[in-house]
């Protein structure tokens, strides 16, 4: 085969059609348009790129679709090209986002994460933002006025909210949550997001922003324990962020969802806490993650 015909296959074939075929399911709740997460037992993989590229959030796989089948089914190459050629024409399970984007995410400028993020207003009192996180999300005042005069939360556009990772206090990106919105800054990498205590005997790592505020939340914000959150990743930065936090002085909490993904992520962080010799310890919430246990707490009191 050609290299002209090489790179025609890359283009027609998305890589879901890969996973598809191999018994891989979309999980909704998880995916976004431009981020589609797709399951198998515990193995994750996210399709990016309308389809033309993929990572693993639990390691630093990634690639094209010749890397995903030598990834998934251990093909060499020669045989990558002919599975690839038998899966032409094949309708991918991420058409279900055939309606037209609401809350459309603008395209990046050439402009650092560090600048964009300064180019953003903090959350005012009875925002659109704040109210989402109060009311929708069930994050206290104290702890959402917190996160805001501690420089972790800006105002993103089409009523988001934009939560920091920082690596020696610049960022370098961050998580982003609205009504109907859920991403990662384009062009940013994913570190970690930190609440909480400056000088920590006790770390607990969770899966997004509003899971580690709403730990805090229930916790009552534990003055010895910082809150992080990975924004369901596991890239090299992640990892060298919780290996730097972790200290035989201190614990490292998996804080993670109470599901297949929220284990593979404990199983890293405990992997990290033997290396540095650290406590190890996992705390699950009730429901599948921290939020819904806070609106679940919430709940109760209204009912």
């Amino acid at each position: 085969m050609v290299r002209d015909d090489i790179e025609a296959l890359r283009e027609k074939i998305s890589c879901g059609a890969v996973l598809e075929r191999g018994g891989w399911r979309v999980d909704l709740k998880e995916s976004t348009r431009r981020a589609v997460k797709y399951r198998r037992e515990a193995e994750i993989i996210i399709v990016i790129h309308d389809g033309k590229g993929w990572f693993d959030p639990l390691s630093d796989r990634k690639g094209d679709i010749f890397d995903l089948l030598r990834h998934i089914e251990g093909l060499g190459f020669q045989s990558a090209l002919k599975v690839a050629s038998d899966l032409i024409g094949w309708r991918v399970a991420d058409s279900i986002w055939s309606h037209p984007e609401r809350n459309p995410k603008p395209r990046s400028s050439a402009a650092t994460p560090a600048a964009r993020w300064a180019a953003r207003a903090m959350p005012k009192a009875g925002s659109r933002i704040l109210l989402y996180l109060s009311k929708t999300r069930c994050l206290p005042p104290a702890i959402l006025a917190k996160a805001v005069a501690d420089g972790w939360l800006r105002s993103g556009p089409y009523g988001s909210a934009w939560f920091a990772h920082r690596e020696a206090r610049v960022v370098v990106g961050w998580e982003e949550r609205g009504d109907g919105w859920r991403g990662f800054a384009t062009g940013g990498s994913k570190s970690l997001f930190r609440f909480g205590s400056e000088a920590p005997t006790r770390v607990c790592v969770t899966e997004s922003a509003i899971d580690a505020l709403s730990l805090a939340a229930i916790e009552g914000l534990r003055q010895d324990t910082l809150y992080a959150s990975t924004a369901g990743g596991w890239s090299p930065r992640t990892q060298a962020a919780v290996s730097a936090l972790s200290r035989r002085d201190r614990k490292l909490v998996a804080a993670t969802d109470r599901d297949s993904q929220g284990e593979a992520f404990a199983d890293a962080l405990r992997a990290i806490a033997d290396a540095k010799g650290c406590d190890f310890y996992r705390l699950r919430p009730r429901a599948n993650d921290w939020n819904d246990d806070l609106c679940g707490v919430r709940d109760q009191w209204s009912s």
